[in-house]
């Protein structure tokens, strides 16, 4: 009687144990929320790392891909900190421009604090250009410098809409923004059909994703790159940085603010209070997944680049953004305005 009593009772305590990294997401199922529509890189991104990183989650959850798109993907982020469970059955993948937005707009009432989510990673980090279409005749940034170029944009916080008021502001530009695009592959076929010269802060990777043939066909101007260091594949095309053409050193305090965010690229969030096991176990599948062969080969054809940060890294960066002096968050303020 009394081993049966305390066979029961151990059986009892150990049902009662919170589950090993072994078997925590068994049985479960991950949405991915995307914050863009679909067919956009960050969409890409999603679903290549979807079909890939479940053989690396002890208990190979499936992974669903639903787009929520909605104000530069912030509808994303407030869903993601406000109702997604913390459990790490709920991440969201955004653009990195809301992970800076609030420092970057203080008139808007934002739901999440950046500072409070979980990063799993980031899949890239790269370049952001400027382009106009072919027909265009804007074809260099001194052009731009010199003629008004209609550029589309999405909404505020989107980098489409940001970085062309920046590079009016700190770099000599005279783009004329039109808002109001769902997302860049709109404003792509908005720049085919002769509606608008062009576009910036597009990630390169999705140019080459997206649009790669315009890029062999040289249907395209790339005329700026902006970036912390240079891409090696631009610089051989002679598309030049956007430091050569910002004078002013608080302007390049304020720009150096803006463009840290393509460090993380492609961030994978995840609630605040996530728990550990949930964050420390998603973190190392995103980043095995990113080595894994056949992701690489996948990612190829899709013509996405694939330059992993870790989820420790991302979340110091983004700490220590955090903790800039105010002089240079105000001039990053001013120069993102119209």
């Amino acid at each position: 009687m009394r081993l049966r009593f305390a066979l029961g009772f151990a059986l009892l305590a150990a049902s009662a144990l919170p589950a090993t990294g072994q078997d925590y997401f068994a049985g479960k199922s991950i949405e991915f929320l995307v914050g863009s529509d679909p067919a956009g890189g960050y969409d890409t991104y999603a679903r290549v790392l979807s079909r890939h990183i479940p053989k690396y989650i002890p208990g190979n959850p499936a992974i669903t891909v639903k787009n929520q798109p909605g104000a530069g993907s912030a509808r994303t982020a407030g869903i993601i900190a406000r109702i997604s469970p913390k459990d790490g059955t709920s991440v969201g993948i955004i653009f990195p421009g809301v992970v800076v937005g609030p420092l970057l707009d203080t008139k808007q009432k934002w739901q999440f604090d950046p500072s409070e989510f979980i990063y799993i990673g980031s899949a890239d980090s790269g370049t952001r250009v400027c382009i106009t279409f072919a027909s265009s005749k804007i074809k260099t940034f001194e052009d731009a410098r010199n003629n008004k170029t209609i550029m589309g944009a999405s909404a505020q916080g989107g980098s489409t809409r940001d970085y062309a008021y920046m590079l009016n502001h700190a770099a000599g530009a005279k783009f004329e923004v039109v808002s109001g695009y769902k997302g860049s592959a709109d404003i792509l076929l908005a720049m085919e059909r002769g509606e608008i010269d062009g576009l910036c802060g597009l990630d390169y990777s999705s140019l080459k994703s997206q649009r790669g043939q315009w890029l062999a066909e040289k249907k395209i101007n790339v005329l700026i790159q902006t970036a912390i260091d240079a891409e090696p594949d631009l610089d051989r095309i002679g598309v030049p940085i956007v430091w050569n053409y910002v004078q002013r050193e608080e302007d390049r305090r304020a720009v150096e603010l803006i463009v840290s965010q393509q460090i993380f690229g492609r961030p994978f969030i995840l609630p605040p209070g996530t728990n550990e096991r949930a964050t420390n176990i998603l973190r190392e599948a995103f980043m095995k997944a990113l080595a894994d062969k056949a992701l690489l080969a996948e990612a190829e054809k899709a013509r996405i680049d694939i330059n992993p940060i870790d989820g420790e890294k991302v979340q110091a960066l983004v700490a220590k953004l955090y903790k800039l002096p105010q002089s240079t968050l105000d001039r990053a303020q001013r120069i993102i305005q119209p």
